[in-house]
């Protein structure tokens, strides 16, 4: 080969070097440039959700029925985490908070009053049973409780123990036997948690949350998914930002006459709940509501209900001890979130959620 040629050859070699590291450049920015597509695509379709799940419950599922599932469905399944992270961390949505001059019950099970019968569907025949740390509003016609109420100190006094059998509570009128739930396709889900009584009030304090008068049927999805989820919050969470929490939980009695076989026990439509803190003067209370069978993965914040919207689907009065002028707009305000508990309490929101 020619002197030349090799000159022709040498230059022709840098070149094709400038090429490849040009492709590589370009194929660089094409990644980059994807990547921050993405990410915009996900933040905005996060934004869009989260706004889109802020919205009143009806409002929602008027939407979800009347738009098409292409739209719906990403705003739900992006919306949910990070309308719920935002909420955690107190950048999104809005509480239901009133001041009020009188102190917390501390200690108390009650925070103003138990639930007062106001009508159907609640039923008629409705006792009260005490257990010192809960109380019991107990239906003998529907075989569960119509309401249980408890309180959530904020110091962690036991650890948990290993659970107790469930018992038949001879102390309540019709109250079923463990077995009746068997090959049911229902949980006995616990009206009074486990977790939160326990590690508050020791082991015997749980033994009578194990007893059939604090049980009512609930589907695995509800009482393994977003309901034991809710009770975490509560009892792991919320304490730790804003002291005492009392709750009221409850069930709206079948709209179909169900029962669990021949047994007589009703099979509930949907469980609720109602849930308040006073911290200083700030007293705050919000209530949510689940269907019996709720869609998969459902996030606790797409149950909120203002309290008066409670009372109406349950038949109860809710918090009756309480004055008119901070009861009126308590229950009326319709929050849209829950309860804020900072970043590190975002992320162990999203341990509860994803480990049922």
């Amino acid at each position: 080969m020619s002197r030349a040629t090799h000159r022709q050859e040498a230059r022709k070699r840098p070149a094709a070097g400038r090429k490849k590291k040009g492709a590589r450049g370009a194929s660089r920015r094409l990644a980059a440039f994807c990547s921050v597509a993405l990410l915009a695509a996900f933040l905005a379709l996060g934004f869009a959700g989260s706004f889109f799940l802020h919205h009143p419950r009806k409002w929602i599922e008027s939407r979800l029925e009347n738009w098409p599932a292409f739209v719906t469905a990403p705003l739900v399944c992006f919306g949910g985490p990070f309308g719920d992270f935002l909420d955690a961390v107190g950048l999104a949505g809005h509480d239901a908070v009133y001041e009020y001059d009188e102190a917390a019950p501390s200690g108390s099970i009650i925070f103003a009053g138990v639930p007062v019968r106001t009508g159907a569907p609640a039923p008629d025949d409705i006792t009260i049973l005490d257990r010192g740390d809960f109380l019991i509003g107990w239906s003998p016609s529907l075989r569960h409780p119509v309401w249980v109420a408890y309180h959530v100190p904020e110091r962690f006094a036991y650890n948990s123990g290993a659970r107790p059998p469930f018992e038949k509570d001879f102390s309540a009128k019709g109250s079923p036997h463990p077995n009746s739930y068997l090959r049911s396709g229902y949980d006995r889900g616990h009206m009074a948690p486990n977790h939160a009584i326990t590690t508050r009030f020791g082991s015997e304090a749980q033994r009578l949350t194990f007893r059939m008068s604090n049980i009512a049927p609930q589907s695995p999805l509800l009482n393994r998914g977003v309901w034991r989820e809710v009770e975490r919050r509560i009892a792991d969470l919320w304490t730790g930002s804003y002291g005492e929490i009392w709750v009221v939980v409850g069930a709206v009695p079948s709209e179909t006459g169900e029962t669990i076989g021949s047994t007589g026990i009703d099979v509930p439509s949907a469980f609720w709940q109602v849930v308040v803190a006073q911290k200083g003067l700030d007293v705050r209370a919000l209530a949510l509501i689940y269907p019996q069978h709720p869609p998969e993965g459902l996030w606790p914040a797409r149950g909120l209900v203002s309290i008066d919207e409670l009372e109406e689907l349950t038949g109860l009065d809710f918090l009756p001890a309480l004055p008119e002028f901070i009861q009126a707009p308590l229950e009326a305000e319709l929050p849209s979130r829950l309860w804020p508990v900072g970043l590190w309490g975002a992320l162990r929101q999203f341990v509860f959620h994803f480990n049922h």
